[in-house]
């Protein structure tokens, strides 16, 4: 897989990282890492990068992140697909009505 790879050891300059991907999409690469806690609990972070250009025409890279821990992957994943399927929705022309129960 393209931009995959796997740590099998720990090694000393980047002991916590067990799985990296990255998705290149448009102007933006998504970065999804698999880390270890030092009690080897795991978590995921989910990078956006967006490369961007100063005046002088030099880039440097935007950058967001969002840290998901084991015990809010279900959650997320519901939500993710619910939100997914309202996009996919929309852009068949059925837009749902507004439900804010947050």
């Amino acid at each position: 897989m393209e931009g995959y790879e796997q740590n099998d050891g720990m090694d000393t300059n980047d002991r916590d990282e067990i799985y990296s991907n990255a998705v290149k999409a448009g102007k933006r690469t998504y970065f999804f890492d698999v880390k270890a806690t030092r009690n080897n609990d795991y978590y995921l972070t989910i990078t956006e990068s967006k490369k961007k250009f100063d005046n002088n025409g030099n880039p440097s890279y935007e950058k967001h992140k969002v840290f998901l821990y084991k015990e809010d992957f279900d959650k997320f994943v519901e939500g993710l697909e619910e939100a997914i399927g309202v996009v996919k929705a929309a852009i068949n022309g059925e837009l749902p009505e507004k439900d804010l129960d947050l």
